[in-house]
């Protein structure tokens, strides 16, 4: 007998006693917590995000969905970056003026030819304002978990505001949990007993996000199209 199968055993035996028309798990817990904190617009909401994930250390960048590939190919070009990791289904518009070598999102790539390269560019699947995580779920543009975990320069792009929810629970919503989810909440670092931060243990020593689009003010005029980032720069 696998181990396996003892744990399904078990768990068979703890529930026999269980009336098949029990009420479902999905709605034997009341779940009446808060959906999000405050009540917010799409613009604030977005900089709540773009203030956490300066928080984290990660650097915010903003721009017009046409001025991606200027952004990106500047980005890169500062970071010195010869290589990038290009993940199935992200827009070859992205990279339309780059300069470095693009390398695909192979499954035979091994850790060190990842590590070789400089830089990674991915979408996401969803960003989450109020604790300023990324979160990608393998999906198109996006690529394997290891891809953004192991080259030290991650670029990714968000865009505004159709992407960005307030809280976790309204994340969890969009996402499936058959996906394989990577939660990223700033670069890799952890402290030592001592409280020194290290950073890039084990991701990217350096995270920046790209907020792509134009979002809707208060009074409806919106942020104009390419206006800089003031957060993390």
């Amino acid at each position: 007998m696998s181990d396996r199968e003892r744990v399904l055993g078990r768990v068979r035996r703890a529930l026999a006693d269980v009336p098949e028309d029990d009420t479902p798990y999905d709605r034997a817990i009341p779940r009446s917590y808060a959906r999000e904190h405050g009540v917010r617009s799409a613009e604030e909401t977005v900089e709540l995000l773009a203030e956490n994930l300066a928080d984290y250390r990660a650097v915010v960048h903003r721009c017009a969905e046409a001025e991606l590939p200027v952004l990106i190919a500047r980005l890169l070009a500062a970071r010195g970056a010869k290589s990038v990791l290009v993940p199935d289904g992200l827009p070859s518009a992205w990279l339309a003026n780059a300069d470095p070598v693009p390398v695909p999102d192979r499954a035979e790539s091994t850790p060190y030819e990842l590590d070789a390269v400089d830089s990674v560019v991915t979408g996401c699947a969803v960003a989450v304002a109020e604790t300023g995580t990324l979160v990608l779920d393998g999906g198109p543009g996006q690529g394997r978990r290891r891809i953004t975990l192991v080259p030290d320069h991650h670029i990714c792009v968000v865009r505004v505001p159709e992407q960005v929810v307030a809280s976790v629970p309204q994340a969890l919503e969009r996402l499936s949990p058959t996906r394989p989810l990577t939660w990223i909440s700033g670069p890799s670092a952890t402290s030592d007993i001592e409280l020194n931060r290290v950073e890039g243990v084990h991701g990217p020593r350096t995270l920046e996000v790209v907020f792509a689009g134009v979002i809707p003010s208060v009074g409806g005029a919106g942020r104009p199209e390419g206006t800089p980032a003031s957060v993390g720069e």
